[in-house]
């Protein structure tokens, strides 16, 4: 019996490695050339207690060298520690007073999620430009960022442009959890299925993500995905159901400054929303849990364990299967290749998050986010 878990495990890692769009394969953006004319473009940046994160993010994104006609809007969601006078000291310091617009967002309305809304009321600022770019106010943007967004955008004549950008990956516990957060999400939205229209998988990043004004009219404006919790993904679906075509890559021009110093850290983050991921269901949680225990812990366990040399060596071989895949994500967040036999402990741990995500939604506090209650 044990030799046949195994075995199965094994089998599914090698259908993983060949058959489920190569999402183990770094994706990165490919080189475009200018266009003949440079769309207009409004940066939405919702923040709510972003003024520790501005000092290092605000000043990339008024430092573009984009061509054309472009602004940002800050959506200031009820901040409670200064994040409109943060940012308005920042305009004034670079002499960008007049590219920044400070806005403030409403009363959250019922029915929509906090950063959505936040989102919207950028938006509503935003004047009738060609392009929005929604970014997170603590993403570092390098200075060509936005213009080889609209670049990739132009030329593969793309309704929404997303880009992963590179998580923060300095302390112990990020080394172990934040490559394979990015591993995870892959595996369940392979970057080169969400990039084909044929495909019915729709992706995308919420650090970074470009998108046309005239396809958000399309989809009805953000009211369409009003109470996502997973905005990203949610409006690549909205997208990709009205015929729009989306490209997700991995970058490493991009940076996220949100520290993750502890485990801890990193499990609320998993927790806010890992039970909207299931749809709140109890037998997509229970089977979750099931097929991670056979992938990533049986291997491990049947190798170290089993007494059994047939048990032990094929929990062995599956085990490196799974490392061998994991690898080209440990090199891209340039780690040690021997990080790559950690991805069991990873699994356990995110397998974790995921059941107390449950519990939270169930104690009517899921969702939580900078003292918001929103699942």
């Amino acid at each position: 019996m044990l030799f046949l878990t195994g075995l199965l495990a094994f089998a599914a890692w090698l259908y993983l490695a060949l058959y489920h769009g190569a999402f183990w394969r770094i994706l990165l953006p490919q080189a475009d050339s200018e266009p003949q004319e440079w769309p207009s473009v409004a940066i939405i940046v919702p923040a709510r207690d972003e003024a520790r994160a501005l000092p290092a993010s605000l000043p990339s994104l008024l430092a573009q060298d984009y061509p054309g006609e472009w602004r940002v809007a800050l959506a200031d969601d009820h901040s409670a520690d200064g994040t409109s006078e943060v940012a308005r000291a920042i305009a004034e310091d670079l002499q960008e007073e007049k590219r920044l617009h400070i806005v403030a967002a409403p009363d959250l309305p019922e029915g929509w999620s906090g950063k959505v809304a936040a989102m919207q009321a950028g938006v509503a600022q935003s004047g009738d430009t060609d392009m929005l770019l929604f970014t997170d106010a603590d993403i570092r943007h390098a200075p060509h960022s936005l213009r080889q967004l609209v670049m990739r955008a132009e030329a593969g004549k793309l309704d929404l442009v997303s880009r992963m950008v590179r998580l923060n990956c300095d302390s112990f516990a990020e080394k172990l959890l934040i490559p394979a957060f990015v591993f995870f999400f892959a595996m369940l939205y392979p970057f080169r299925r969400a990039n084909d229209p044929a495909s019915n998988v729709a992706a995308a990043a919420g650090g970074t993500m470009l998108l046309r004004r005239s396809m958000l009219d399309k989809i009805g404006g953000l009211a369409s995905i009003k109470s996502a919790l997973i905005d990203d993904c949610s409006l690549a679906r909205a997208i990709k159901d009205a015929d729009g075509k989306i490209e997700l890559t991995l970058t490493g021009d991009i940076e996220s400054l949100r520290p993750y110093p502890h485990i801890a850290d990193v499990w609320k983050m998993v927790a806010r929303t890992a039970d909207t991921q299931l749809r709140h269901s109890a037998l997509l949680l229970a089977g979750t849990l099931a097929g991670m225990a056979l992938l990533y812990l049986a291997p491990p366990l049947l190798f170290m364990f089993e007494p059994s040399p047939g048990a032990s060596l094929v929990g062995l071989l599956a085990w490196l299967l799974m490392a061998a895949i994991y690898l080209p994500m440990i090199r891209f967040y340039r780690l040690n290749p021997a990080w790559a036999l950690t991805l069991p402990v990873a699994a356990l741990i995110y397998g974790g998050a995921s059941f107390d995500s449950a519990r939270l939604y169930q104690q009517g506090k899921g969702g939580q986010w900078k003292g918001r209650a929103q699942a």
